[in-house]
């Protein structure tokens, strides 16, 4: 397990939220980076989950379906002060999914695919309390220019990006080099839609 909790300044939002424990069960460093920046008191848990998914849903419905499954398998029973905030990203290509890539060979076939192509990233988030589960999603086109195989296999060997949805860090070299443009929000590529997220919170009754 990897826990550890944020004490950050009392920001006046909402005595709700401010009152509340979020519980981020995420072993993304990127989602534990962008939860951190809301500047509201947090902990990190982690446990497995099964990633499967039913091969009749598409798109959103995937990012939906697991960050809900997330949420429904966290080994805990939640506090009236606990809420807990799950999340999964994916790539949607030409009618696909990009998960994360299993070896070398497959992260290559992936950034070959998107490269020179638009494509769309999905995260589904899952907000869930003791008598509340709020489910939302968001959604970003990102441009990708073509690369040589030269520049993919330098991104592979040295950036290592096998925990990646499509196996690419928009945040990273691939990110400076290849990303042309991007419609939507730019933290739902890193793997949390954080503007959407803090609304949401503010729903928490």
């Amino acid at each position: 397990m990897n826990n550890f909790t944020a004490h950050l300044p009392s920001l006046k939002v909402n005595p709700t939220i401010m009152n509340k424990k979020i519980i981020l069960a995420s072993k993304s460093p990127r989602r534990q980076e962008l939860i951190k920046g809301l500047e509201l008191a947090y902990e990190v848990f982690t446990y497995e989950v099964d990633e499967s998914f039913p091969e009749h849903i598409k798109g959103e419905e995937i990012a939906l379906y697991l960050a809900e499954k997330k949420a429904n398998a966290y080994p805990k029973e939640l506090s009236n002060q606990e809420v807990l905030v799950t999340a999964d990203t994916i790539v949607w290509v030409n009618n696909h999914v990009l998960n994360k890539p299993e070896s070398e060979q497959d992260a290559y076939n992936m950034l070959k695919e998107i490269c020179g192509t638009t494509h769309i990233v999905y995260t589904g988030v899952c907000i869930k309390t003791s008598n509340q589960t709020i489910p939302f999603f968001d959604s970003s086109e990102v441009t990708i220019k073509p690369l040589s195989d030269d520049e993919i296999w330098h991104y592979i060997k040295n950036y290592k990006p096998f925990d990646k949805a499509g196996s690419y860090g928009i945040q990273d070299w691939f990110g400076y080099v290849a990303v042309e443009k991007i419609n939507g929000c730019f933290y739902n590529v890193m793997g949390l839609p954080v503007a959407k997220l803090y609304e949401k919170l503010k729903e928490i009754t």
